[in-house]
């Protein structure tokens, strides 16, 4: 009666106010008359002028803006995939494809298509969304950094940083001495050219070498720690002297910049003495997500764009003030955490990849023609690495390091990345570096960058120690592994749970790891302790809680699904154990749309149909990491889809074929070490058939005849379902209840699903 009422309701207030409507509309139409109201004629019929109107669309700035932005969202992140793959910072990936969509390939070979999708008139558009883009990117850079650290550590990274910038400064202005004639534009003095020249190679890319540092791990070492200090500390020089070149450049001679620079010295110690401490105050009531209002975020924002437009008035570049009002941030590690958090998705994945295809298309790789040309490249590229990366080792050797740590700190020093393009476009912009020497030195940017890593393996191995003998406990491969990686702490307590229940009992017969992983995009330097501490603090817990020893595993990566499985290989593990992620493609008729077509078009999976890994139209029940886990794991893996597991005392175990009979180990386990009730349903008669199968189960009822039961039912109840606490099925089995929609999936307990 309710719902009749409802309706009634909807049908008479859309149906009378509709009539209404239409009733004013007629009335409206006879208030034209005597208005000289021109009709619209139907010239092509209607499907053309429909057609002509969505040509026009098309050309709107609006949409070829945001046509932009996904094909260069999509290209950057093919590109970045790829770098990943071949074990290359992301960055190189996006520099790479900025240079591909502009005129060096894209351009070249596609103007027509080059010129539709970025017509002169709406670049403009691009470089200010853009120059947001780096603003908000300068700004995460800011906070980023660790000033409490550099205090700490500050003598030798000082030394070793000014080292690094001073003498690749000064091959910079040598070089120009050399080119100025034939490299720098019509009307620009020498000082200028020399002095951009200078700065743009004693550049570090801080957020390039911390990545690189903490997914190679030595983050905690004492190398990691220095490089990281000097990194900063060298962002800081490398930003002030910018800021005074960009002020020299502009005022035209150095005594007429000295008012810009004097008053960019005020503004500085005006932002450290009054506007630092009113933000201390603010982020010490906000310190927590809940506190953060948005009266209190927009504080923040206003602090950053007040800051980038002061540093644009004064004359030193937006980006400064950015930087500047990172840096001054309040100190609290969990409010900088949260505030990047905000701000770094929309600038690093919408807004940064922008910048990168502006550049791309500034950078014209057909300009550089002459074997003259690329040598002056080589010689660009020459002093660029022996300015910093000999400058760097040197000082780094002369305060005390070893040679190898001197080499890989000079070879991390060296990296220039995104850092670099930021000053090359900032000279490109004041009209002080022509074409031609933008690309080389963008070149340059892009070759220092990728030879890091191949770098920093040379000397690893020229260095490498000798070999050390592998702990008795690791080496012993008589001992059962078991290896749980968890994304957060809960499911890491749940996975503990069940990775005991398998071993409890045999003591120093096992190794249990307990691993998380994170993405080094995704963690920052200043909070690498902390983060690791927070999560492993439950783990272990739970860990004295069940009697349980484990060793602990911290890893940062950019690839964290390739990266648990390459663990589990690589240590030799009986038995990896992960949680089930959901799949975002799954429950919508477009989520399953688009899951197809990612199927299609995603690399990975690309691969593994062109292996055969996967069939072309095979539907994977699990989502893209945990499938990513199966396919390149060697030994089996479990994936628990967990239901608040508690206990593991009745399980489930049902076996729809002779190949499931692997699962009977699994049972076995259980009833030693946890007592655990097992119930066996046997499917079609597969265990009687199974003459394997049976033997098994003979033997543990010889042991433990009241922990195994077999169950011959065709129907199961949802009451013994409820009454179950796990249920164990093989990977096989989980898929073909899948495709069947099998009414079993929504009374099950939690679900053990084991690959073999």
């Amino acid at each position: 009666m309710k719902n009749i009422k409802k309706s009634f309701f909807y049908l008479t207030i859309i149906g009378g106010f509709s009539g209404l409507i239409y009733w004013i509309i007629l009335k409206g139409k006879m208030l034209e008359s005597g208005r000289n109201i021109v009709s619209h004629h139907v010239e092509h019929g209607h499907w053309n002028d429909f057609l002509t109107a969505m040509m026009q669309n098309l050309q709107h700035p609006l949409a070829i803006l945001l046509a932009q932005i996904v094909t260069i969202i999509l290209v950057a992140r093919f590109f970045g995939w790829v770098c990943r793959k071949i074990g290359q910072p992301t960055v190189i990936g996006e520099m790479i494809a900025g240079i591909v969509l502009g005129p060096s390939l894209i351009g070249m070979y596609f103007p027509e298509f080059s010129a539709m999708l970025f017509p002169k008139d709406s670049l403009g558009n691009l470089q200010f969304l853009s120059q947001i883009g780096l603003i908000l990117f300068m700004f995460v850079i800011g906070m980023e950094l660790d000033l409490k650290a550099l205090r700490n550590k500050a003598h030798d990274a000082v030394v070793i940083s000014h080292a690094s910038i001073i003498i690749p400064f000064a091959l910079g202005l040598g070089l120009a001495y050399f080119i100025y004639h034939s490299f720098a534009p019509q009307g620009v003095e020498f000082i200028s050219f020399g002095l951009f020249l200078g700065i743009a190679m004693s550049i570090t890319a801080f957020p390039v070498l911390a990545g690189i540092v903490r997914e190679r791990g030595i983050h905690k070492t004492k190398l990691g720690a220095i490089v990281i200090t000097c990194a900063a500390a060298d962002d800081i020089t490398a930003w002030c002297i910018l800021a005074a070149v960009i002020a020299i450049v502009k005022a035209g001679s150095f005594t007429s910049s000295l008012y810009v620079i004097v008053l960019a010295v005020f503004y500085v110690l005006l932002m450290l003495k009054v506007v630092r401490p009113f933000l201390k105050k603010v982020g010490d009531l906000s310190s927590t997500r809940e506190s953060l209002s948005k009266p209190v975020v927009a504080i923040f924002f206003l602090t950053l764009l007040l800051s980038s437009y002061v540093t644009e008035l004064i004359g030193i570049h937006a980006l400064f003030g950015a930087f500047l009002a990172g840096a001054i941030m309040p100190e609290n590690n969990k409010f900088r955490s949260i505030f990047i958090e905000k701000i770094e998705d929309v600038s690093v994945v919408v807004l940064l990849p922008l910048f990168f295809v502006f550049t791309g298309l500034r950078t014209q790789i057909g300009l550089i023609d002459d074997p003259h040309l690329w040598k002056i490249t080589g010689i660009i590229i020459l002093v660029a690495v022996a300015g910093k990366f000999f400058g760097s080792a040197l000082a780094a050797k002369f305060v005390g390091h070893t040679w190898k740590d001197s080499l890989s700190i000079g070879t991390l020093m060296n990296t220039r990345g995104l850092m670099e393009l930021v000053v090359l476009n900032i000279g490109y912009d004041l009209g002080v570096l022509s074409t031609e020497i933008f690309t080389m030195m963008v070149i340059m940017a892009l070759v220092t960058t990728f030879m890091t890593g191949p770098a920093l393996d040379l000397i690893n191995y020229v260095f490498r120690d000798k070999p050390t003998i592998i702990p008795e406990e690791i080496s012993n491969k008589s001992k059962y592994k078991i290896l749980i990686s968890f994304a957060s702490p809960d499911k890491g307590k749940t996975l503990l749970k069940v990775a005991n229940s398998l071993v409890k009992k045999q003591g120093g017969n096992t190794i249990l790891t307990a691993m998380h992983l994170s993405l080094s995009s995704e963690l920052h330097s200043f909070d690498v302790k902390d983060y690791e501490k927070e999560t492993f603090l439950p783990v272990l817990s739970e860990s004295e809680k069940l009697n349980q020893k484990i060793v602990t595993l911290f890893k940062v990566s950019n690839d964290i699904d390739f990266e648990i499985a390459e663990t589990a290989n690589q240590g030799d593990y009986d038995l990896l154990l992960v949680g089930l992620g959901q799949s975002i493609f799954e429950g919508t008729l477009l989520g399953k749309v688009l899951g197809f077509t990612t199927r299609i078009i995603n690399p990975d999976r690309l691969i593994d149909k062109i292996t055969g890994k996967e069939g072309l139209f095979e539907n994977s029940p699990f989502d893209e990491s945990t499938r990513q886990i199966i396919a390149n794991s060697k030994m089996p893996v479990g994936i628990l889809v967990d239901k608040e597991l508690e206990e593991i005392n009745r399980v489930f175990m049902p076996i729809f074929s002779k190949e499931d009979g692997f699962l009977m180990e699994f049972a076995q386990k259980l009833i030693h070490n946890n007592g655990s009730q097992i119930t066996v349903l046997d499917t079609d008669g597969q265990v009687r058939n199974s003459r394997e199968i049976q033997e098994n189960v003979r033997s543990i009822e010889q042991i433990a005849p009241n922990h195994i039961m077999m169950m011959q039912e065709r129907t199961i109840k949802k009451e013994f379902l409820e009454q179950q606490d796990l249920m164990i099925i093989s990977l096989e089995s989980w898929k073909k209840l899948i495709d069947s929609h099998s009414t079993w999936l929504n009374n099950t307990p939690s679900v053990l699903i084991i690959k073999p």
